[in-house]
């Protein structure tokens, strides 16, 4: 990041204006302003006292220690999935902490790294996990102002989800108007674009991508209906959308194990241990498959990852719903009997005596 980026995006975190800047060092707001637009700089004897201000070090005004390229944050947030699986969740945490440190600037690696952290969480069953989420509350307030518009409402989604899973639910609104509402649909303009120029691979990838996204907003609108229809005893209405979420993921080559979601919801709200146990006897077992979206039709340009890696994490998906199973209340009723300790069994999900 240029020193005038810095200068700028500093100022902005610590919410002072152009002009309180150039009181503070005796110039005028329009010098400050040339800084910033990176058409001219600070005075050399300007630059302890700018440094102070803006609480960096010379170092950090100067960017000593440049961005991280993709690549190397990528390889980054792998390598602190391999911490979390072969030491632990905390020794990730640090390193994460000791890495953002180390290049304070670099908000592309703030954001990869506190999003694959803030996700293990659910995913390892890290215990006592709010002590983490505090951490992560401040980064993410720090990347709601920031220049990239995905970070920035990346960011702004999340502060959302803290402020209402504690029930400030004021908040969640301030910040849902915070996002942005634009007329103009850039993936859709590009894809357009594309199929003009004859380039139907470029373009065809973003239709997909549009469809795989519009399909996951479809299941999650029919998911939370079917729980308001249960809420309001509207059983008839609740069995109607579980059929059609399962109608939807069949259609469009959903992930196997997803066609029984709706219709575990609707069981488990019944505590009806036969049909849970029967849908789990299925769903349990599809976890561990790995999904290929390429092999349909309608995702041919998905990228291919190369089995390796989906199949691992669909190892992961499968040994936390097992866990969620063992530990979480709401299953309980399931839990008494033999045949819920074979399927244990059969998963080698340990269950104790």
């Amino acid at each position: 990041m240029k020193i005038n980026q810095i200068i700028r995006d500093k100022r902005k975190e610590l919410s002072l204006t152009q002009e309180q800047i150039a009181n503070f060092l005796g110039v005028s707001t329009p010098a400050v302003n040339k800084w910033e637009k990176g058409s001219t700089y600070p005075d050399i004897t300007l630059l302890p006292a700018l440094a102070r201000l803006l609480k960096i070090d010379l170092n950090t005004l100067f960017s000593f220690k440049e961005n991280l390229t993709d690549i190397e944050i990528e390889r980054f947030v792998n390598e602190l999935d391999r911490v979390v699986q072969e030491q632990d969740y905390s020794a990730a945490f640090q390193m994460a902490i000791d890495k953002i440190r180390e290049y304070p600037t670099c908000d592309k690696l703030v954001y990869a790294s506190i999003l694959y952290l803030d996700g293990a969480l659910s995913l390892y069953c890290v215990p006592e996990p709010e002590q983490y989420r505090e951490t992560f509350e401040t980064f993410y307030k720090r990347l709601s102002v920031n220049e990239m518009t995905e970070v920035r409402d990346t960011a702004i989604s999340m502060l959302i989800s803290y402020a209402r899973n504690r029930g400030e639910y004021a908040k969640a609104e301030e910040l849902i108007h915070m996002l942005p509402v634009s007329m103009i649909d850039r993936e859709e303009q590009l894809a357009v674009l594309y199929q003009q120029q004859k380039k139907y691979a470029d373009a065809e990838k973003i239709w997909e991508h549009r469809l795989l996204n519009g399909v996951t907003k479809i299941q999650l609108a029919l998911m939370n209906m079917l729980e308001i229809a249960l809420h309001e005893n509207r059983n008839t209405d609740a069995e109607f959308f579980a059929d059609m979420y399962e109608a939807i993921t069949r259609q469009f080559s959903l992930p196997e194990w997803m066609r029984w979601s709706a219709h575990l919801q609707l069981a488990i709200a019944k505590k009806d241990k036969a049909e849970s146990l029967s849908i789990f006897s299925k769903m349990l077992p599809a976890l561990r498959e790995e999904w290929r979206p390429q092999d349909s039709a309608l995702y041919q340009n998905a990228v291919r990852t190369g089995g390796t890696g989906a199949s691992s994490f669909s190892g992961k998906l499968a040994n936390f719903f097992c866990g969620e199973l063992i530990a979480q209340d709401e299953y309980a009723f399931i839990r008494d009997c033999a045949e819920f300790r074979e399927l244990m069994d059969e998963m080698g999900c340990k269950y104790p005596l």
